[in-house]
C-alpha cells in the first residue's frame, strides 16, 4: 500500500490519500497520513473502502505536504552509513548518533527549500525515513516491524555553518521547512530495504548507494529508540545519510559546493519516488 499527504488546491487544508493505480484518491475524514495511522482499525478500514469511490487525483494534479504535518517526534541518524562515516573520518559507532528536528522543520516533496541568510553552507543529505504505526515502548528488534507502517523519502537539508557551531548537532539540523518528507509511505511489504538512494544536484548524481549499507537497521533503530520514550503512530526516524555530502567535497580551490538559490535538489529511493525542491533566496 501507497499513501500520501495532498494539499487542497486554493487552502491550507490537506488530506490523506491512497494511491489506486495511477492516481490518488482521499483517505476521508483524515487530514494527513499520521492521522490516518493513528485512527482505530475499523475507523482505518472504512476509509479505505470508501476511497475507491472518491474523486481521483492525477499525478500531475497531486500537491505534496509532509506526509506527516505534526508528527509528536521526528527524531534523526547521524552517521549510520557506512561510506559516510569513511568519508568523515569517523570511527563505526557503537551506538546509533541521535538528534531531532521538530513538525516546524519538515516541508513538502515539492516544496521550495530557503536558503537562510544566517547561513549560506548548506548541504544535502538524502536519506531513508522510517514511519512509526503502531504505538510501543522498549520494542524488541525482532518485534520492531509490526510498529513500522511504512519508509518514505527524506533529505537532511544543514546548516553546516551553524551546525559546527557546537559538538551537538541540532541547531544546524532543525530548520524551518528545510526536511522534505515523502511524497509516499510504502509499506514494508512493498519495500526492498536494500533499495538504491540517489541524491542528485542539478542532475548530477552526489549520492548513491544502498539502504542496506546502515550500521543500525530500521528494526534495530526502532528498538533502540522506544528504550528512551513510547514511538506513537505518525513518528519518523530519519536513519541517517550515504557518502557524498557537500561537507566531504572540495574543488580545486578547496571550496565546498555549498547549495545556493535557484539549484534543484532531486532525492529518490526506488519503490519509494522521487523529491524534487529548488533551493530558493530567503525573503526573511
Amino acid at each position: 500500500m501507497k499513501l500520501a499527504t495532498l494539499r487542497v488546491p486554493g487552502t491550507d487544508q490537506t488530506h490523506a490519500a491512497i494511491v489506486l493505480g495511477d492516481t490518488f484518491r482521499e483517505l476521508a475524514p483524515f487530514e494527513d497520513v499520521g492521522a490516518f495511522l493513528a485512527a482505530e482499525p475499523s475507523a482505518r478500514a472504512a476509509s479505505l473502502e470508501a476511497a475507491r469511490a472518491a474523486r481521483a487525483v492525477t499525478r500531475d494534479e497531486a500537491r505534496f505536504a509532509p506526509l506527516v504535518r505534526r508528527p509528536s517526534k521526528v527524531f534523526c541518524i547521524g552517521l549510520n552509513y557506512r561510506s559516510h562515516i569513511a568519508e568523515t573520518g569517523h570511527k563505526e559507532p557503537e551506538y546509533p548518533t541521535i538528534f531531532t528536528k521538530f513538525a516546524d522543520s519538515l516541508t513538502g516533496a515539492r516544496d521550495p527549500i530557503e536558503v537562510p541568510p544566517e547561513d549560506h553552507r548548506v548541504d544535502w543529505e538524502g536519506e531513508l525515513a522510517i514511519v512509526i504505526g503502531d504505538a510501543g515502548r522498549r520494542i524488541a528488534e525482532c518485534d520492531a516491524i509490526r510498529h513500522i507502517a511504512g519508509f518514505a523519502v527524506a533529505n537532511d537539508v544543514s546548516m553546516r555553518g551553524w551546525q559546527g557551531r557546537t559538538s551537538e548537532w541540532t541547531q544546524g539540523k532543525c530548520w524551518e521547512a528545510a526536511t522534505p518528507v515523502g511524497p509516499l509511505l510504502v509499506t514494508p511489504d512493498e519495500f526492498d530495504e536494500g533499495a538504491r538512494i540517489t541524491t542528485r544536484v542539478n542532475g548530477r548524481i552526489v549520492q548513491q548507494d544502498s539502504t542496506a549499507d546502515l550500521v543500525f537497521s530500521p528494526a534495530a533503530l526502532v528498538a533502540y529508540v522506544s528504550i528512551m520514550i513510547t514511538l506513537r503512530p505518525g513518528d519518523l526516524i530519519l536513519t541517517g545519510t550515504p557518502a557524498g555530502v557537500a561537507l566531504g567535497r572540495k574543488d580545486a580551490d578547496g571550496r565546498r559546493p555549498w547549495l545556493k538559490a535557484g539549484d534543484v535538489l532531486e532525492t529518490e529511493i526506488e519503490g519509494l519516488g522521487a523529491q524534487r525542491n529548488v533551493l530558493v533566496r530567503s525573503e526573511g
